[in-house]
């Protein structure tokens, strides 16, 4: 079992910068994929970023050149620093995490989530 725990998130102006931060925790053979996922009020979950172990990026179209997803491997965590921030990035942000059991199963393990707002 993956434990996701993030950080961060909270209320800010349009234009300014935020970082969020997910720690996975628990017992399991290793974590693949990393990644923040946002969903908004009567919107469908959406991709925001991903990062695989060896470091390759994905981004949603919409976050390109503003947001930007690092992690450490050795600490299982992984960051967002998000800047730039328009109104329409005000969402819960969702840690994601691709773990792979002692069995060698691949799961799908998601955090809490942590609200993010971005005042016009």
């Amino acid at each position: 079992q993956v434990q996701l725990v993030e950080s961060g998130g909270g209320l800010v102006q349009a234009g300014g910068s935020l970082s969020l931060s997910c720690a996975a925790s628990g017992s399991f053979f290793r974590i693949n994929t990393m990644g923040w996922y946002r969903q908004a009020p009567g919107k469908q979950r959406e991709l925001v970023a991903t990062i695989t172990s060896g470091g390759n990026t994905n981004y949603a179209d919409s976050v390109k050149g503003r947001f930007t997803i690092s992690r450490d491997n050795a600490k299982n965590t992984v960051d967002l620093q998000m800047s730039s921030l328009k109104p329409e990035d005000t969402a819960v942000y969702y840690c994601y995490a691709r773990g792979i059991t002692w069995s060698l199963a691949g799961m799908d393990y998601w955090g809490k989530g942590t609200l993010v707002t971005v005042s016009s």
